[in-house]
């Protein structure tokens, strides 16, 4: 029985960092301060658990913001949605302009969950919502 404390102690350390791994995206990002804007690609990454896009938006007095910002579906979603990893990084290359919808991170800074991708022709390249892979959160209750 001795030896059995040390060995669940030593178990529990070892899968504690795995069971905080994935997180809650919509409880992370608020959807309710969602933000459309003009952005110029500078890497995307097709990886699990979900994909990155890294931009920089340039506001009105010419500051550049750089974001980074997570794909809500995963790689998986996205290959059934038909998003294939040469598809997206040939849509999103270094350098390509495009319009993101993204909901701004609880915690601040400049990360963002991509809700929506749109090339400069306004064509819809990816959308974060339900059928890529991820519902739509809770109707917030009205007082």
């Amino acid at each position: 029985m001795k030896t059995a404390v040390p060995a669940v102690v030593v178990a529990a350390l070892l899968t504690a960092p795995t069971l905080g791994a994935h997180h809650g995206t919509n409880i992370n990002y608020d959807r309710s301060k969602q933000w459309t804007a003009k952005a110029v690609v500078t890497e995307f990454k097709y990886v699990n658990p979900h994909a990155q896009l890294f931009f920089d938006v340039t506001d009105d007095k010419g500051n550049v913001t750089h974001w980074s910002g997570e794909l809500l579906p995963n790689p998986a979603q996205l290959l059934r949605n038909g998003w294939t990893r040469k598809r997206s990084t040939d849509a999103m290359q270094f350098g390509s302009k495009v319009v993101v919808t993204v909901a701004p991170s609880r915690a601040g800074g400049e990360g963002v969950l991509v809700l929506k991708i749109e090339n400069e022709k306004g064509e819809e390249l990816l959308a974060g919502g339900p059928n890529a892979g991820g519902p739509e959160p809770p109707a917030r209750p009205t007082p």
